[in-house]
């Protein structure tokens, strides 16, 4: 597959797989604004995700030796998006250190975007799980 992109700053880098069994390719952060509270990260790119497709932009794994948390968790980039891929963290212990310009900040998986249509109906179909949630299977 060929995803499109352009460089919007001149020294933003191009996604890459650390590993050939990886699922998301790691995005740079070439520029950063801190406010104090909210640090957005911008890898310098835009892109294209083809129709029934959508990008999911995830943090890395190493993001728990930071006090950064990804202010949306996974952030959506839908086919009709094509602005600035931006990343945004709380800063939750001011103490840690955090990720700096020029090292990689999180991810991007493309994963396929199935178009549906919804139901509604009177009843759901019965299961042994039911309407069991939030830990009701065990620990």
């Amino acid at each position: 597959m060929e995803i499109k992109f352009t460089k919007r700053l001149k020294n933003a880098t191009l996604p890459i797989k650390a590993t050939k069994g990886a699922a998301g390719y790691d995005l740079t952060s070439v520029a950063k604004d801190d406010d104090g509270e909210i640090i957005t990260y911008d890898t310098g790119l835009s892109i294209a995700i083809p129709s029934g497709y959508v990008g999911l932009l995830f943090s890395r794994s190493s993001v728990y030796k930071t006090g950064l948390l990804q202010c949306n968790a996974v952030g959506v980039l839908d086919p009709d998006y094509t602005g600035p891929i931006k990343f945004k963290f709380w800063k939750y212990d001011k103490t840690r250190t955090e990720y700096n310009v020029g090292e990689r900040i999180g991810q991007l998986v493309i994963s396929p975007a199935l178009e549906v249509n919804f139901k509604e109906v009177d009843e759901l179909d019965e299961t042994d799980r039911g309407e069991g949630g939030f830990g009701s299977t065990g620990k």
